[in-house]
């Protein structure tokens, strides 16, 4: 007789994937008998999310990362003093009492002493990874951090200044945009720098960029390499690895020196740009002498006038007589002008860019000048200059084209030269924040972060308020307040969380082991306590080899642990969070977000646990309540949840109260089911309420928004602003100021980057610097012929999965993901066949990887997919792979004015014996 088989118990639980910054993607976790066994889409979303409820590759490995036999399973303590890769750390099992009551007493301990030490710095430093992905997993652990007071998160991994950092800077300066992308959607014509969107940018970029193929716009890829976004382009242009500077401006030359102003937007620049605005000789703005404002001339009385002068018609072209104005340089030294000629700023930018010409540009980047002129007149027609289009009842101007930027073309030198690029290239045919345009998606650096039309407020001049870090002799902050010097050393990068982890991170690291010789200011200390999560700088920053050496010597660290890695190597107490499938936490969705996630809701999502958290993993906010409560920092924790610290919203607003009482320590699901009434009903004003339950079963609540909003050119429209493009004259000052200050303390070892606050922005041997950079340490450039650059893999981005098996079976089938890609011609020239074991050398150490031979790569370019080169974490320290962190330096020299640098490095290349490591 044959027993019936036992039925089995099977749910399909909502939650979502923000494992990268192009989430987060809505699915759900099947579940059988309490086991996960699928992740699917969440169909139930197909009307509300950008990508209709779909996920990408790495979220279909979170069941293998659930199940994982390498995670940390229970607390585990450090038995070896000693740290550093060669000494094994000895953990040892604890219970959870014991681990929290050790972290819990070197904290209080530590605040006993001051929360900052004696050169002003936080005695607690916290490092969290890729682009604030983290906070959509710690849980309330932000609300601790808020309790506890000033924290350092200079301490970065990279995910600041090796990101699209200058774009975040630049981008929030111009026209609030954090990130920035094209409006694909109604897109005709894109420009893609490096942008690799189809990899990076998830199942919501991959949809938007396959329907816009199939409405038949046209991409074109500008890159050393053949990327994925390249093949699946209408055509790619192999440009010369940090030329891309050079190639954007030859596209300005031709639309302003060669088209000429009648063919541009001439409203647009008219009066939401400062191209009227009048320029002295001295490269400043002429003012009103009793006003200050920067005067432009009227066509219609024929007179230097206030830009604001009511019914003024501002000439955007031409050169005018001007007498009685000032001009205002650094420290408001202000300069009677007499009689001179005030230049219209366009009029100062076609000046400029004359020089630059595609023919220039084609020796500078090795792209042909008739492909350059091509590529910018097929900009110009696209851009149907005129055109309207009607967005939920409001007629606006359809500009349907676009400029999108990539990592390491948006970050380190020339970064700012070609986020200027694009922004202008948009300016003048009128596409910035416009429909079809350039867009910017959110906000980080100014304030509400989920809003960035609100973030806008008058300012000086006609253009925006900004959040800058002041220069001024008086306010200056001369005794930096976190270890990459942020406030002191970048202005535009402004002083918040985010502004801290996207100062000059390396500076951070470096400067723990040598300080400038003029340096003047407190040595920079280490932290008593680091926490760490998400994020492992050991392997993700540059010169990882000195990198280890330096995480060796920090007292006490403290790492939410899922595997051993690189970084944890060296903690003192590994605490195993409850990850992905097993915790809960709910957090906003909607508006516009990172890469492509362009909705028409808002709302919120909530992260469940679909199955129960293996071992002794623990949910993240019942860690951070046990450890305000150990360190007696309950009443503010719970006063920061109040205030919406754990995301979703406040907890009391105009139409409901669903406050924590302050005194008293407060479970997961209570704190959470607080939450999720509170975000309920400020979303819908009052009219509904949800509790925990009801988003257990339901996944999600939004409320619709506009497309409309997706446009800020009708927020500075409206309040009367303008785009201050072309013409950089506040950052021309403020440069001066910060030179001033830096050199008031005989300070002149940051005088290369104040080389960049320009008002219209110069090529400069851009490549060059790699060059003099190896001649600087005593190296022969021609010893490193070749480039090596790091590019993006949907599989591995954000390199928190590399654990995975999964993740490593799918990308064995895409091309790169087995080592370096080499030009076959190149290889052959060297004696490399595909599958060579080789070395990939630079003037600091090597990395070793198999050959990939490829067509679709410059013969001067090599060209690694993620980043690799593990030696603890589990399964992928045997994968073999190379890393262009083990390989590039961490230098000055290398790092331009905002703290950012590249992930590009000069390196020779060799045939090695199989498997020959270091």
């Amino acid at each position: 007789m044959t027993l019936a088989p036992k039925p089995q118990s099977v749910a399909k639980v909502p939650s979502y994937c923000y494992n990268c910054v192009a989430g987060p993607d809505f699915m759900t976790v099947k579940v059988v008998d309490g086991v996960a066994t699928e992740i699917e889409p969440n169909f139930a979303a197909e009307d509300v999310h950008p990508a209709r409820g779909r996920v990408c590759v790495k979220a279909y490995g979170l069941v293998q990362k659930t199940y994982n036999p390498h995670r940390v399973l229970q607390p585990m303590k450090r038995t070896n003093p000693k740290k550093g890769r060669n000494e094994d750390p000895g953990f040892v099992p604890v219970s959870w009492d014991e681990a929290l009551d050790l972290v819990a007493a070197k904290l209080t301990a530590t605040r006993a002493k001051g929360v900052t030490d004696e050169a002003g710095l936080p005695r607690l430093a916290a490092s969290f990874g890729h682009g604030g992905t983290p906070a959509m997993y710690m849980g309330t652990f932000p609300a601790f951090l808020s309790a506890w007071g000033p924290i350092d998160f200079s301490f970065g991994s990279g995910q600041g200044v090796k990101c699209v950092h200058s774009e975040h800077l630049y981008g929030e300066f111009w026209h609030r945009a954090f990130t920035v992308a094209a409006d694909t959607p109604l897109a005709d014509y894109v420009i893609s720098i490096g942008s690799n969107v189809e990899a990076s940018g998830g199942p919501c970029a991959v949809t938007r960029h396959a329907g816009a193929r199939v409405r038949g716009y046209k991409r074109v890829q500008v890159e050393p390499h053949l990327s994925v976004t390249g093949a699946c382009s209408a055509e790619w242009v192999p440009i010369r690895p940090k030329t891309d500077p050079a190639f954007m401006f030859a596209l300005i030359h031709v639309l302003v020196c060669e088209q000429g102003l009648d063919k541009l937007d001439v409203p647009f620049l008219r009066d939401r740009t400062s191209s009227p605005y009048l320029v002295g000789p001295d490269g400043l703005y002429l003012r009103d002498a009793a006003t200050r404002k920067p005067l432009l001339w009227d066509e219609r009385t024929g007179r230097a006038v206030p830009f604001d002068t009511p019914g003024a018609v501002p000439a955007v072209a031409g050169c005018f007589a001007v007498a009685g104005a000032v001009s205002v340089d650094a420290d408001d030294v202000c300069r009677e002008m007499g009689a001179v000629e005030g230049k219209t700023a366009f009029t100062m930018l076609v000046e400029h860019m004359k020089k630059y010409t595609p023919e220039w540009a084609a020796g500078v980047c090795d792209v042909p000048a008739a492909t350059i002129r091509r590529i910018a007149n097929e900009y110009l027609e696209a851009a149907s200059i005129g055109t309207t289009i009607e967005i939920d009842g409001h007629t606006l101007p359809l500009r349907p084209v676009a400029v999108t930027l990539g990592k390491s073309v948006n970050n380190g030198w020339g970064a700012f030269e070609c986020c200027w690029a694009r922004t202008l290239l948009a300016t003048l045919v009128g596409a910035l924040e416009n429909p079809g345009g350039t867009l910017g998606t959110t906000v980080r650096l100014n304030r509400p972060h989920d809003d960035r039309h609100v973030s806008v407020k008058a300012g000086e001049d006609g253009f925006m308020a900004q959040n800058f870090n002041p220069t001024d002799k008086e306010h200056w902050v001369s005794t930096p307040t976190g270890r990459n010097a942020h406030r002191t050393l970048v202005p535009i990068v402004g002083n918040s969380a985010w502004s801290q982890a996207l100062g000059p991170t390396q500076l951070a690291w470096m400067h723990l082991r040598e300080v400038p010789s003029d340096w003047s200011m407190p040595a920079p200390t280490l932290p008593d306590v680091w926490f760490v999560y998400r994020s492992n700088p050991a392997i993700s920053f540059w010169d990882t080899p000195t990198l280890v050496d330096t995480i060796a010597t920090f007292p006490f660290t403290v790492c939410f642990a899922y595997t051993v890695d690189e970084t944890n190597w060296m903690a003192d107490v590994l605490l195993p969070e409850a990850t992905d499938l097993e915790s809960l936490q709910m957090i906003k969705v909607g508006g516009t977000k990172f890469v492509e996630q362009f909705w028409e809701h808002r709302g919120v999502v909530l992260r469940q646990p679909a199955v129960e958290p293996q071992g002794e993993a623990r949910d993240f906010t019942w860690i951070s309540t046990e450890l305000a409560k150990r360190t007696g920092l309950l009443e503010g924790y719970n006063a920061a949840l109040n205030r919406g610290a754990g995301g979703g919203a406040p907890l009391k607003g105009e139409h409901y109260d669903h406050s924590l009482d302050l005194s008293q320590e407060h479970g997961v699901e209570p704190i959470w089911d607080a939450i999720c009434k509170a975000s309920s009903a400020s979303l819908s004003n009052g009219a509904e309420t949800h509790d925990l339950e009801w988003f257990k079963a339901h996944g999600f609540y939004t409320v619709p928004m506009s497309k409309f909003d997706w446009y800020l050119t009708p927020t500075m429209e409206k309040q009367g602003l303008r785009y201050e493009m072309p013409y950089q004259e506040r950052l021309l000052r403020i440069g001066r100021e910060l030179g001033n200050r830096l050199h008031e303390q005989k300070m002149h070892w940051w005088d290369a980057q104040l080389s960049e606050y320009t008002a219209l922005p110069e090529w400069h041997d851009v490549p060059g610097r790699w060059t003099e950079q190896l001649v600087n340490v005593g190296a022969n450039p021609d010893d490193f012929p070749l480039w090596l650059l790091a590019t993006k893999s949907m599989q591995y981005h954000t390199g928190g999965n590399v654990s995975i098996a999964l993740m490593r079976e799918v990308s064995q089938n895409v091309r790169g993901h087995t080592g370096v890609i080499i030009n076959a011609g190149t290889a052959k020239r060297l004696g490399i066949a595909e599958g060579d074991r080789v070395e990939i050398r630079s003037h600091i150490g090597a990395t070793y990887g198999d050959a990939v031979l490829a067509q679709g790569v410059r013969p001067d370019t090599l060209v690694i997919l993620g980043q690799f080169d593990h030696w603890a974490t589990p399964f992928a320290k045997d994968f073999g792979m190379p890393s262009l962190n083990t390989i590039a330096p961490m230098s000055l020299e290398l790092t331009d004015a905002t703290g950012s640098g590249s992930d590009i490095v000069r390196v020779a290349l060799r045939k090695v014996a199989a498997k020959e490591t270091v």
